[in-house]
């Protein structure tokens, strides 16, 4: 099974977080444009209702060189307030430092995980890393966000807004052990998924483990001081028929995380679980209108 590999373009340093997927440095953010009172000409400013930073953009498409490649399923990017921002490509996520000034991103500094791809994901990856680097302008209207480079290449996004934890069908799309990350074992891809249920007080869990059907009891903890936020999972129940090889190894890895207290962070999309143990796995919600 491919481990996944976080390893900086610039740096010697290496980073591995099961939280997969939220890799950044630093940077700083000004100038946001306020839409009132201000012309063409000043100050270069995004006017817009919908603000850049602190949104998930959905990535649409990325014109290179005046050829435009639609993006896969889970393609976005973030830019948080303090000028750290994360790429999500589909396969590979690259962090970076980032600076807002007005309509101006400036990319810094960049770390990519290190995920084989299928081929079509990594040529999609290659246009969207390219496209991410230097000096963009940003035009920022309704709930759409247009990075152009210098030379005329463009990313196009749209902003999206979080999906709720429960409700929400949650596709597991990678594993971790520790600090370490891994992809799905080959084949199982959409295979493992679970929809949290509210039943006046009561919450539970039910899906799919990989392979069998299952169901749980569990409880919600908010965090306090800092603390992550915490799923107690009760008792599994699932049915007990017999899969493919790759559906019961990734049920059987499924099912170390589904134990007892977990962490959970969710952000926009993306869940992710984390047992006392160290065994996790991240999952998304899918694209609004799916």
């Amino acid at each position: 099974m491919p481990k996944q590999r976080i390893t900086s373009l610039t740096t010697v340093t290496a980073v591995t977080t099961v939280a997969l997927l939220t890799l950044a440095a630093c940077g700083t953010e000004s100038g946001k444009g306020s839409g009132s009172g201000s012309g063409a000409g000043s100050g270069g400013e995004v006017r817009t209702e919908t603000a850049l930073t602190d949104v998930r953009w959905n990535v649409d498409s990325v014109t290179v060189g005046g050829r435009k490649t639609a993006a896969p399923a889970g393609a976005s990017v973030e830019i948080d307030s303090r000028g750290r921002a994360s790429a999500k490509t589909g396969c590979n996520s690259i962090g970076a430092d980032v600076t807002v000034e007005g309509d101006t991103v400036t990319v810094g500094k960049k770390q990519s995980t290190l995920i084989g791809c299928p081929k079509e994901l990594e040529t999609f990856e290659k246009a969207l890393d390219g496209a991410f680097s230097g000096t963009l302008k940003a035009t920022v209207q309704d709930k759409r966000l247009t990075l152009t480079t210098a030379d005329g290449d463009a990313i196009a996004l749209t902003s999206e807004p979080p999906a709720p934890l429960v409700g929400t069908e949650w596709t597991v799309d990678a594993l971790a052990q520790a600090a370490t990350a891994t992809s799905l074992p080959k084949g199982t891809d959409g295979k493992a998924r679970f929809t949290f249920r509210e039943d006046g007080k009561e919450l539970s869990m039910e899906g799919s483990l990989g392979c069998n059907s299952f169901s749980a009891p569990a409880k919600l903890s908010e965090s306090a001081s800092g603390a992550p936020a915490t799923l107690t999972i009760g008792r599994v129940s699932s049915t007990r028929k017999l899969c493919p090889g790759p559906e019961m190894t990734l049920e059987r890895q499924v099912q170390k995380v589904l134990e007892g207290k977990v962490a959970y962070e969710l952000r926009h999309r993306g869940l992710t679980l984390t047992s006392a143990g160290g065994q996790g796995l991240s999952a998304i919600a899918p694209a609004p209108g799916k």
